[in-house]
């Protein structure tokens, strides 16, 4: 009887594996990777963890993880309340410089937003 309760077992793991309720958010973090003024929050990471775009630029970060992050610039010429799953915080950067920002929450999670002013 033991032999069979073990062949069974690899066949529930991979049944309730598969049988998962929501969609992973691979395909949410790839459709966010092809808009460049778009970095994603997810798997307690910011990506791409660094952008450079023109003054005038519109960034959003979008929080794809089941838990709640924040967006803060070191030097507080930005910040976000908490971000729940699918929240969305955007600012526009009308000044050239090198923005460093962190998750308040998470402060092992950092990016950079590098502002060029237009040629």
């Amino acid at each position: 009887m033991k032999t069979k309760a073990l062949f069974a077992l690899p066949i529930l793991l991979t049944a309730s594996l598969c049988a998962r309720s929501e969609p992973p958010a691979t395909a949410a973090v790839v459709a966010a990777a092809s808009d460049p003024t778009t970095i994603s929050i997810h798997e307690f990471m910011f990506a791409p963890t660094s952008i450079t775009v023109p003054v005038g630029t519109t960034v959003r970060w979008k929080n794809l993880d089941g838990e709640p992050h924040t967006v803060r610039s070191v030097d507080t010429a930005f910040s976000s309340n908490a971000l729940d799953q699918d929240d969305s915080f955007a600012f526009k950067f009308d000044k050239p410089g090198t923005y460093r920002y962190v998750c308040s929450i998470h402060p092992q999670m950092v990016g950079t937003i590098v502002v060029k002013a237009a040629n």
